[in-house]
């Protein structure tokens, strides 16, 4: 018989597996290193930029969620130059699953950066979580990365922080695991350019963090 997935909301996940949450790009040393960042666009990438964010903030009201991924989101991961390498790759709609001290739980990611062979993953190291709107019938994307995280913990067994995204229509929130303490940054308003330019920022950021950090 098929096990019964069960949807959590943040405030459960917390309970039931006793972890700590942290809110602020200050609240903890590694969402530190990871926000103190900055970065510059050469001109190939600043045509992009200009082009995606023109008039974006009438755009994305109306967009759907495949048309938001499609029309913006994919062009932002890529002036974040999360490109694909020999070490590790980038899957979408994968989904993972364990059991967790006791509770079964099982996960679906719009996307992840992991080591891996061909369409396999093996050691994911970055989820990203994507809903066009503030609620959503699919379920709590917070508790969905830290549903993420917990698995990733009990698979990859290696005492790694791990990190991800969440984007709620124009909001994006970065968030980190280690142990048992999660931290999520400020809210990022992709509309803003000022703000864009970080979420670009942070994702080139992550991908030296990955690189130099993270890699076995």
């Amino acid at each position: 018989m098929a096990k019964k997935i069960k949807q959590y909301d943040e405030a459960q996940i917390i309970k039931m597996f006793g972890l700590e949450r942290l809110g602020g790009n200050d609240a903890h040393p590694l969402m530190q290193e990871w926000t103190n960042t900055s970065t510059t666009l050469h001109a190939g990438e600043q045509y992009l930029f200009d082009y995606i964010t023109d008039n974006l903030i009438n755009k994305i009201v109306g967009w759907n969620e495949e048309m938001l991924k499609m029309n913006f989101i994919a062009q932002v991961l890529i002036l974040g130059r999360l490109q694909e390498t020999k070490k590790y790759k980038t899957y979408y709609e994968n989904t993972i699953e364990a059991t967790v001290d006791g509770y079964f739980l099982k996960t679906k990611s719009d996307m992840m950066i992991a080591a891996g062979i061909l369409e396999r993953a093996e050691t994911p190291y970055f989820y990203f979580q994507e809903y066009k709107k503030n609620k959503d019938p699919k379920g709590d994307v917070t508790a969905q990365v830290l549903e993420a995280f917990l698995i990733t913990q009990e698979k990859n067994k290696n005492g790694k922080p791990l990190y991800g995204c969440t984007v709620i229509g124009k909001y994006w929130d970065f968030m980190l695991m280690q142990s048992k303490t999660y931290c999520i940054s400020k809210t990022y308003d992709c509309t803003e350019k000022e703000d864009l330019m970080q979420i670009i920022a942070m994702l080139r950021k992550f991908k030296e963090i990955l690189e130099t950090q993270l890699l076995d």
